[in-house]
C-alpha cells in the first residue's frame, strides 16, 4: 500500500464508514459464526469491529510490521494476529466458520495470485461458511490512488464466474456505487 492507502485506511473517517457502513452492508443477510479469518488487517478499522461481533477473530496480514503491530494491540483479547499470505493460508482444513476480505483481493499481485486466494479461502471455510468481501472498481481514480501500490481490479461479473469455477455456491455480488460486495458459500 501506498502512504495514501495507509493514511486514508488509518483515518477517522475510515474506522467510521467500516463500523457504520462497510460491514453492516457486507454482513446483511449473512452471519458470521464463531470462527472468522480476516484477510488483510492492514491498520485494523476491521479487525476492531470483528472483534465486537464474533466469539474468535484471526487476522492474516501480509506486512510483518502492521502484523507486529496489531499483534500488540489486540494482545489479551478474542483476536490472534497472525502474518501471512491470502494466496497460502497457513490454517488446516474447514476451520472457519467465515472469511471476510475489505479491500483485499485487489492488492493481490496478479488475478493468479487471487484465484489462489479464492482457492484457499474455500479450503479453509467450514461447509456452508461465508466468504464476504467488499471491493472496489475500476476506474481513473481507483487507479490514481493506487500509484506505487499494488492494483488489480476485479470485476463483479468475472467475479462470480471464478468464485464459481472454485466451488463456491449461492454467490451474489452486489454494486453500490464504486464498490461491490460479494457473498459466496462453501456447499454444505
Amino acid at each position: 500500500m501506498n502512504r495514501l492507502e495507509n493514511w486514508f485506511c488509518g483515518s477517522a473517517f475510515w474506522r467510521h464508514a467500516t463500523e457504520r457502513k462497510i460491514l453492516p452492508w457486507m454482513l446483511s443477510g449473512y452471519k458470521l459464526g464463531d470462527g472468522v479469518l480476516e484477510l488483510g488487517a492492514g491498520l485494523g478499522a476491521t479487525t476492531e469491529e470483528l472483534r465486537r461481533r464474533a466469539a474468535r477473530v484471526t487476522s492474516l496480514e501480509y506486512d510483518h510490521s502492521f502484523a507486529a503491530r496489531l499483534g500488540l494491540r489486540f494482545r489479551n483479547s478474542n483476536v490472534n494476529v497472525l502474518q501471512g499470505d491470502a494466496a497460502a493460508l497457513p490454517f488446516p482444513d474447514g476451520i472457519f466458520s467465515s472469511v471476510i476480505a475489505v479491500l483485499v483481493l485487489h492488492h493481490l499481485k496478479s488475478q493468479e495470485q487471487q484465484e489462489k486466494a479464492f482457492a484457499e479461502i474455500y479450503r479453509v471455510l467450514q461447509p456452508g461458511g461465508a466468504f464476504l468481501a467488499m471491493e472496489i472498481g475500476d476506474g481513473w481514480l481507483q487507479r490514481f490512488g493506487h500509484i506505487r501500490s499494488t492494483f488489480v481490479p476485479l470485476t463483479p461479473t468475472a467475479t462470480f464466474a471464478r468464485l464459481n469455477s472454485v466451488g463456491f455456491s449461492k454467490i451474489v455480488v452486489d454494486e453500490q456505487r464504486a464498490a461491490f460486495r460479494i457473498c459466496a458459500l462453501r456447499a454444505g
